[in-house]
């Protein structure tokens, strides 16, 4: 797309991590953009959190684009596949369970993370 501008940034599918807070200050929700480093908001409900970051995120946007700053997009191609490495010892006892479960290693490595 030659101009990315503010309606294209605001309609990419980036990933919203909400929390729910209870301290001091009493019950909200608290929400961040996970590619948008500082872009977060709060909110005494979800309905308001959502709007609230919305707009958050048109300000954030804004000033970026405003001062040439770089704006990270969203990256949503997983292969599935990763490379763990783990102690010798955890990895015969994975294998141990999962030869028990009459499973292959990936299947029940899947299953326990899956959990």
């Amino acid at each position: 797309m030659a101009d990315k501008n503010l309606e294209y940034y605001m309609s990419l599918p980036y990933t919203v991590i909400v929390r729910e807070v209870n301290d001091e200050s009493g019950r909200y929700f608290y929400g961040k953009y996970l590619e948008l480093d500082g872009c977060q908001s709060t909110g005494q409900t979800i309905e308001e959190l959502y709007e609230s970051l919305k707009e958050a995120l048109e300000g954030y946007l804004e000033v970026k684009l405003e001062y040439g700053d770089p704006i990270p997009e969203p990256q949503g191609d997983y292969s599935g596949s990763i490379r763990v490495r783990m102690p010798k010892t955890l990895h015969r006892d994975l294998a141990a369970a999962a030869e028990l479960e009459g499973v292959s290693l990936n299947q029940y490595m899947l299953y326990k993370l899956s959990k």
